[in-house]
């Protein structure tokens, strides 16, 4: 049988052994003073360096984005109701509130914040993509998830800055919105505006046309305006009805009731229409030079007249739908400042302070007890 003799514990194992709790906080207590005076020292040149940072002030304005009503295919979809589930990209699918958030996020409008506030200057930048990103350091752009709120917080040295900032995002938003088509009845608005411009621009042509065409006995034989209002109204009502039928065919299918509706309603004005030419057609002798552009001024007349009307109806609509951006709460100048916080930079510069200084006084302490 082999013997076993007993170990013996190493130095650093008997030095483990016999250090204390007292031994340990012992140099702490050897220096009370030295840990009383050290933060309260540093504490007050932490207060008197917070004076060296350059004050911030944050201004914040509140609005409520457009509320967009809900469309056609989006209460088909809800009508199928669990089944509804089947379109799993509609889930995904953005509300206008968080269209607007990434509209102001967007280098359009920050190019435009930069440009009029000269922020290139104002951040001490080269570039503009260097303005544009300290830009978005200082800018916080939130929606609110209970309220639906949009806050835009602005950070800036200058108090009356930071709250014109925060206010021109929603007047840059408000003009982006304007020129893009969002919804149905924007869209709407956009394709009969056009058509109205285009209607405009024709009549004056046909009205300086018709000025220019003279007056003669033939024109007065022929009666132009018994001749031309009826072949010009017809004419007029079938140009509308083809544009509010292209235009109703963007949004719904062609075997919806009123697309089939519109397209009956379209037929029989093209049947008016080629009967009418006919009798001009038995007529054509009497036809002067005069009475042709009478009747194309007065169909271009009718045509600006209908296309009006639906460009009005248009902007009834898209105002119905909330798509005016509604501001909440005004962005003012800050009286107070957000950053620096001298009493939170005071008290952690002496907290610091004495956590170093401890641990310091501790660990020189167990090297005296090692060199022992």
């Amino acid at each position: 049988m082999s013997e076993q003799f007993p170990t013996t514990p190493s130095h650093h194992d008997q030095l483990e052994d016999e250090i204390t709790f007292s031994q340990l906080i012992h140099p702490l207590l050897q220096n009370w003073k030295l840990l009383l005076s050290a933060p309260l020292v540093a504490g007050g040149l932490g207060y008197a360096c917070s004076f060296l940072i350059t004050p911030t002030f944050v201004a914040t304005t509140t609005f409520l984005p457009p509320q967009q009503q809900q469309s056609a295919a989006a209460s088909a979809l809800a009508s199928l109701g669990s089944l509804a589930g089947l379109a799993g990209g509609a889930a995904g699918m953005k509300t206008p509130a968080d269209q607007m958030v990434a509209l102001m996020q967007s280098v359009t409008v920050s190019d435009k914040i930069i440009d009029k506030f000269r922020l290139t200057e104002a951040y001490e930048t080269k570039y503009r993509v260097d303005a544009r990103k300290k830009l978005d350091e200082r800018v916080q752009i939130s929606l609110g998830k209970k309220d639906g709120l949009i806050n835009v917080t602005v950070e800036d040295t200058d108090p009356k800055r930071a709250a014109d900032i925060a206010n021109q995002f929603v007047l840059e938003l408000r003009a982006l919105n304007a020129k893009l088509a969002l919804t149905e009845a924007q869209q709407r608005r956009v394709f009969f505006e056009k058509q109205w411009q285009e209607s405009r621009q024709k009549l004056i042509d046909a009205q300086v046309s018709l000025e220019q065409s003279g007056f003669n006995s033939g024109a007065l034989n022929a009666d132009p305006k018994s001749a031309a209002e009826a072949y010009a109204r017809t004419k007029a009502e079938l140009t509308a009805t083809e544009i509010k039928l292209r235009a109703l065919r963007t949004t719904l299918a062609n075997s919806t009731p009123e697309v089939q509706a519109l397209s009956t309603t379209l037929e029989a004005l093209r049947q008016r229409l080629s009967d009418q030419e006919l009798t001009v057609g038995k007529n054509s002798e009497r036809q002067t030079d005069y009475v042709s552009r009478y009747r194309e001024f007065r169909y271009q007349e009718t045509l600006f007249e209908l296309m009006a009307k639906q460009y009005e109806l248009a902007k009834v609509d898209e105002g119905r739908e909330g798509a005016l951006i509604q501001v909440v709460d005004v962005a003012e100048a800050a009286e107070l400042k957000h950053k620096p916080k001298r009493s939170i930079i005071t008290i952690l510069t002496a907290l610091g302070a004495g956590l170093a200084l401890s641990a310091w006084l501790i660990g020189r302490g167990l090297i005296r007890l090692q060199s022992r």
